[in-house]
C-alpha cells in the first residue's frame, strides 16, 4: 500500500523530534508497504530543521521519503506560529490533484498536533479513493484552554474546534495516543467502533547498540553510587509544564533521609531558576546536568535505581499520557515514581512503579522510601516486569503492524 502520512512536525533521528511518523514509516517500508511522510521545512521542536530550496521538495532521511512544505520560521506560541499551520494547510489543499496523481495513496493519515490537516487529508483521501485515518497526540484545542488558559470564545479555539469536530466526524479509522479520551471524541462526533488506543513506543535496535555517557554524566553518577547512594533521576525537559519545582518539593522533604540522592539531567528555560533555588535552598542531595543525546538515554537510565515522572497538576490528563519516557523508563527495567493525574498509565497496569498524586509531597516522598526500602532483587523483578510489557506491546515494530491492520479494515 501507498501509506500518505501528514504531519506538520514529522522529525527524525538526525533533526530530531518529532520521532513516532519516521519510525512507523521504516517499519510499515519493513512490511512491504510505501511510505512519503508530509512536514513543514521548520519546527520548533526539532534541533536540526532541513534545507529547502523549493516548497514540496523530496528528500529522502535514513532511506524514509520525505516531502517538505516551505512553511518559514516562527518563534513561540503566538500568530506566527498560526500563521504556519494555514500555509501547511492551504498548501495541501492546493496540491491535493498533485499528491493524489504523483503518490496515489491507499491509506491518507493525518497527524499532526493541532486537527486542521484533517480538512486537506479528507479532500486527497476522497479524490484517491484512500482511507483517511486520523491520529491524536495531543488534546486540541483542550490544551489551549485548560493548560494555555485561551478563552474557550477565541477565534483561535473556535477554529481548533472545528477542525477536531471535523476530524472525528470524516475519518474511517482513529489512532489515539491517548488511552482514555475516547468519551470525548464520541461527544464530539465520532463513532465509538473507529477509536484505537496505539501508543507510543521504543526502537529495539537502539537499546542494543547503546552510546556510553558523556565523561562528565558517568564520572559523577559512578561517584554518587559509590556512597551507596539511591539515584531518584528525571531526565527530558526543564520547563513549567514538567514540573520539576515539585521534584526539588520532594527533595528538600527529603532531605534528612542521607541515602536518597535526586539527579535532574535536561534542559530547558526553568532550568536556571530551579539551580538557583536548589542552591538558596542548600539541597545538596540535587544534582544538575545537561541533557543526553537520544541514544545516551538507556545508558543513563541503567544509572538510575528510580525515574521520577511528573507533570503539572491538570484536568488535560484525565484523557491519559503517552510520555516517551514511559517507555524509555519501561525498556530500561527501571522502577518508576508517577506523579500525573491520570486514570491509567502502561506502568501502572505492567506494575512496574508506584503512582502517586500530582502535587502531594507526602505521597512521592513514601513512595520513592518504600522503592528504596525494596532488596536489588525485588526492585529488578519490579523493573522486569515493565521491560517484558514494553517487549511484548510497546516496540515500534509491534505498534507498526497493530497500526497496518487498520489499513485494510473494512
Amino acid at each position: 500500500m501507498n501509506i500518505l502520512y501528514i504531519n506538520h512536525y514529522a522529525g527524525s533521528i538526525s533533526m530530531g523530534m518529532e520521532f513516532r511518523p519516521y519510525y512507523l514509516a521504516k517499519e510499515w517500508m519493513k512490511l512491504g508497504h510505501k511510505v512519503r511522510i508530509i512536514a513543514a521545512d521548520y519546527s520548533h521542536l526539532r534541533k536540526n530543521n532541513p534545507k529547502v530550496k523549493k516548497n514540496f521538495e523530496i528528500q529522502v532521511i535514513d532511506g524514509v521519503e520525505y516531502q517538505f512544505i516551505k512553511t518559514g520560521v516562527y518563534s513561540g506560541n503566538g500568530v506566527s506560529r498560526a500563521v504556519t499551520m494555514e500555509q501547511f494547510c492551504q498548501a495541501l489543499i492546493l496540491k491535493a490533484n498533485k499528491l493524489v496523481e504523483e503518490f496515489k495513496p491507499d491509506v491518507v493519515i493525518s497527524s499532526s498536533t493541532y486537527p486542521l490537516d484533517s480538512i486537506p487529508a479528507k479532500r486527497i483521501a476522497k479524490k484517491a479513493g484512500a482511507k483517511l485515518i486520523h491520529e491524536v497526540h495531543d488534546m486540541w484545542p483542550s490544551t489551549l484552554y485548560e493548560v494555555g488558559g485561551m478563552s474557550k470564545k477565541h477565534p483561535f479555539v473556535t477554529l481548533m474546534q472545528i477542525g477536531e469536530n471535523y476530524a472525528y466526524r470524516n475519518c474511517d479509522e482513529l489512532v489515539s495516543l491517548l488511552s482514555d479520551a475516547k468519551p470525548y471524541m464520541v461527544s464530539h462526533g465520532l463513532k465509538s467502533p473507529k477509536f484505537h488506543c496505539i501508543r507510543n513506543g521504543i526502537d529495539e535496535a537502539e537499546w542494543t547498540d547503546q552510546e556510553m555517557l558523556p565523561e562528565e554524566h558517568q564520572k559523577i553518577l559512578d561517584g554518587i553510587s559509590e556512597d551507596n547512594k539511591f539515584i531518584v533521576g528525571y531526565f527530558g525537559g526543564h520547563a513549567l509544564s514538567n514540573n520539576l519545582d515539585f521534584l526539588l518539593d520532594v527533595a528538600a522533604a527529603s532531605k534528612e533521609n542521607e541515602k536518597l540522592a535526586f539527579v535532574l539531567v535536561g534542559d530547558g528555560f526553568k532550568k536556571e531558576e530551579l539551580m538557583e533555588r536548589a542552591e538558596k535552598e542548600a539541597l545538596s542531595n540535587v544534582v544538575f546536568l545537561p541533557a543526553v543525546a537520544k541514544n545516551q538515554v538507556p545508558a543513563l537510565l541503567n544509572c538510575f535505581d528510580v525515574v521520577f515522572i511528573t507533570a503539572m497538576k491538570s484536568p488535560l490528563y484525565r484523557f491519559g499520557v503517552c510520555m516517551n519516557k514511559i517507555f524509555d523508563t519501561m525498556m530500561a527495567a527501571t522502577p518508576s515514581v508517577v506523579a500525573v493525574d491520570t486514570p491509567t498509565t502502561p506502568i501502572g497496569e505492567a506494575d512496574c512503579g508506584i503512582t502517586v498524586e500530582a502535587d502531594n509531597v507526602a505521597e512521592a516522598k513514601a513512595a520513592i522510601e518504600e522503592l528504596a526500602a525494596l532488596t536489588k532483587a525485588d526492585l529488578e523483578e519490579m523493573g522486569l516486569r515493565g521491560r517484558n510489557e514494553a517487549l511484548e506491546k510497546y516496540t515500534y515494530e509491534n505498534i507498526a503492524k497493530q497500526f497496518a491492520e487498520l489499513f485494510g479494515k473494512k
